[in-house]
């Protein structure tokens, strides 16, 4: 609780979050007896009787002239509570600051300590009823953070100090409640099983387009399957997972994590190739898959190629070594709601790097938790909402569009793809969806096929993967009504580092960093705007696992290698990569890999990849090579060949009589971008490229 940090000589400020009628009562509790509460004339009458054991001051928030009362009081040597928010929330999140709190802030000088309450949301006496399970006795948490304090800056107008004072108070108060809610140590399955106690077993929390489950249903089919797999699968640390969007996906991953196994979540797109890569690169001797899931998918050869290294263990196979006691003993687990004991607490997932073969990132459970908790400390959630996530699991945007909704007590359905363009729209319409996630490119499609009432019911449209498009953007603005909260992060930050919200929006940026997430921005050389963005916090990776070397752990500091710049406010642009990868549809590929294989196809080390921005997946790749005979196609089949993904085939492929060097030798690929690639690429746009729809269509079927 920190509550021996207000042991201050002098006068404070405490400034905490409201989320119910019991706040007040509750600090009144902890804090020392000579701190006043500054209160609502209106709940002042309301609660009267409790305040009367309490030192407070009524105040009317309409009359301008308690707020100097209030900054003449704690000059005079008062320590005071006060409510930013002026209300209690009816959004289970942080909502507006007001300028006056920042006002008196500032013209007190005094040090301010921010306090987050977690917990009185859930009591009835909230302002959260039908949105939030409610009971008389929920647990609470209270976190008093570190002080800070609010000068009055020279050269700025009033009006502006104000807004940039309430914009800390609100970061702050971000961090303070991430903090109470935010607890190391965990595994996965438990903090599910806290969900469910907290949320009700009989809430419905997973569907997909088979079935739809409860909390109880689903730590059913957990401990169940958890039992044989445990036979299965005994002695290894680490094993594939390679399922489709689908609950026996989620009841499989969250069995692993109740028996302590890790899961690396295998990425059936990457080809039969990709698939050995990953297996190899996490020392994988078991793949769990299905084989329904196979024949649909038609990955016959993804899975052939992956039994050249691990055994192959369908889940068919396993659901009928569930026995009547079996099935017994997961009723009796249910009921007893029996924990798991702590162990490897960890999941992999797989991410292209410039070494050409797919890196292994390495997330605890810690960090995926903590990303959930800054995700929905930033973004108001409530147990009524409802998530419609197409993006596949093995992406770490879309396996935390699982995360978050178990985690938080709200549903979410899955399907298989998300290329079904003029399905989704209608399953958001039909199932009342409230969020739905989505890269720039998938957002596009959607609203290009959906009717203008498809996404009626739509909240929020998170969108991130990718630059969204300012004409995807536009689109969403001007059919639906909806303002897209584009987000930023990678697989190595579980994956969310920003986000705009309601609270603080900024079109054309990615938003504010996450509480508890610090950063840097370094300059670069030759470039002027924008710098490197560094970041450390509880939801950046334990490290990679590198094909051929083994584990390598994350240093202090994760090079996020982005090129970005950042507003007086904290919203971050992001300008550019540095790194050598396109995305693709939301997809990482390796510019080098591409180069690999071209050498290979060609015979000649004479080639060159760079990405550029446009084209209907966001980016696109031109390859320059010297090679004469060298064709696109004849590249396309050898990579199809070769059991690697179709998104490696470039978009273009041009001949240059030489490639431009620097004076160290290495390929100038500045120049390639800036003289060549960026005219080739205006070219692109206007044209119909029928081999990205033939792409696409591959990747439907999978």
């Amino acid at each position: 609780m920190h509550f021996e940090r207000l042991r201050n000589e002098g006068p404070l400020i405490v400034m905490p979050n409201h989320v119910s009628f019991l706040d007040a009562l509750i600090l009144g509790l902890f804090l020392p007896e000579d701190i006043v509460f500054v209160v609502n004339t209106g709940i002042a009458a309301k609660l009267s009787f409790a305040l009367r054991f309490r030192k407070h001051i009524p105040i009317d928030p309409l009359n301008p002239y308690s707020i100097r009362d209030i900054v003449s009081a704690i000059k005079g040597g008062m320590s005071v509570v006060l409510f930013p928010e002026g209300r209690i929330t009816t959004t289970n999140g942080i909502m507006k600051i007001y300028d006056g709190i920042a006002f008196i802030a500032q013209k007190t000088g005094v040090p301010v300590y921010p306090v987050g309450i977690d917990g009185p949301q859930h009591s009835r006496f909230s302002r959260l009823e039908g949105k939030m399970p409610q009971r008389w006795f929920p647990p609470i948490t209270i976190y008093v953070d570190e002080p800070f304090s609010l000068r009055t800056a020279k050269g700025m107008n009033q009006k502006d100090q104000k807004a940039a004072g309430s914009d800390r108070i609100l970061k702050a108060l971000e961090l303070a409640l991430f903090r109470s809610r935010y607890h190391p140590g965990i595994n996965l399955f438990n903090e599910l099983l806290d969900a469910a106690q907290l949320f009700g077993m009989n809430k419905e929390t997973i569907e997909d387009i088979n079935q739809k489950l409860t909390y109880r249903k689903l730590l059913l089919g957990i401990y169940a399957l958890s039992e044989p797999l445990k036979r299965r699968i005994a002695g290894e640390d680490r094993v594939g997972v390679m399922l489709p969007n689908a609950a026996a996906h989620v009841v499989t991953l969250f069995a692993l994590f109740r028996i302590n196994i890790t899961p690396a979540i295998l990425n059936f797109t990457s080809g039969p190739q990709g698939i050995l890569d990953s297996c190899e690169t996490a020392e994988l001797k078991t793949v769990i898959t299905s084989r329904q899931f196979i024949e649909k998918a038609g990955l016959e050869a993804h899975v052939e190629k992956a039994a050249e290294k691990a055994r192959i263990l369908y889940l068919e196979d396993v659901r009928e070594e569930v026995t009547s006691f079996g099935k017994l003993k997961a009723l009796l687990n249910v009921a007893w709601k029996r924990r798991t004991t702590p162990g490897k607490e960890r999941l992999i997932l797989f991410t292209s790097g410039s070494e050409s073969k797919p890196k292994g990132v390495i997330l605890r459970h810690d960090n995926i938790q903590a990303n959930v908790m800054q995700a929905c400390t930033v973004v108001a959630l409530t147990a009524k909402d409802k998530l419609l996530n197409a993006l596949p699991m093995f992406h770490s945007f879309g396996l935390q569009g699982v995360f978050i909704p178990l985690l938080c007590g709200f549903e979410v359905f899955l399907y298989p793809t998300p290329l079904h363009y003029k399905i989704i729209p209608e399953i958001a319409y039909d199932r009342n969806a409230t969020i739905i996630f989505g890269t720039g490119t998938f957002l596009q499609g959607y609203g290009k096929h959906a009717h203008p009432y498809d996404f009626y019911s739509i909240r929020y449209v998170v969108t991130g993967g990718e630059k969204l498009k300012e004409e995807t953007r536009r689109l969403w603005l001007d059919k639906f009504g909806l303002r897209s909260l584009e987000g930023y992060g990678c697989t190595e930050a579980s994956p969310f580092l920003a986000i705009n919200s309601p609270l603080c929006f900024k079109a054309g940026t990615v938003g504010r960093i996450f509480p508890d997430v610090t950063h840097r921005i370094e300059p670069v050389d030759g470039i002027e705007r924008g710098g490197n963005l560094f970041v450390q916090g509880p939801n950046v990776m334990e490290g990679y696992l590198i094909h051929g070397k083994g584990f390598v752990p994350a240093g202090e500091w994760y090079d996020c290698g982005d090129l970005v710049e950042e507003d007086a406010r904290g919203f971050i642009t992001i300008l550019s990569r540095l790194k050598r990868f396109a995305k693709l549809g939301g997809e990482m590929v390796s510019l080098n890999l591409i180069e690999e294989l071209a050498t290979r196809c060609f015979d000649s080390t004479e080639v060159a990849a760079v990405n550029v921005s446009g084209g209907k997946k966001g980016e696109q790749v031109i390859l320059f090579t010297t090679v004469k005979n060298a064709s696109r196609q004849a590249l396309r089949d050898f990579i199809a060949n070769s059991g690697q993904s179709p998104l490696l085939v470039p978009a273009r492929l041009c001949h240059l009589d030489s490639l431009p060097l620097l004076g160290s030798g290495k390929t100038d690929y500045v120049s390639l971008k800036t003289v060549y690639a960026e005219a080739i690429a205006k070219d692109l746009a206007e044209e119909t490229d029928d081999d990205e729809a033939d792409e696409r269509e591959g990747m439907a079927s999978a």
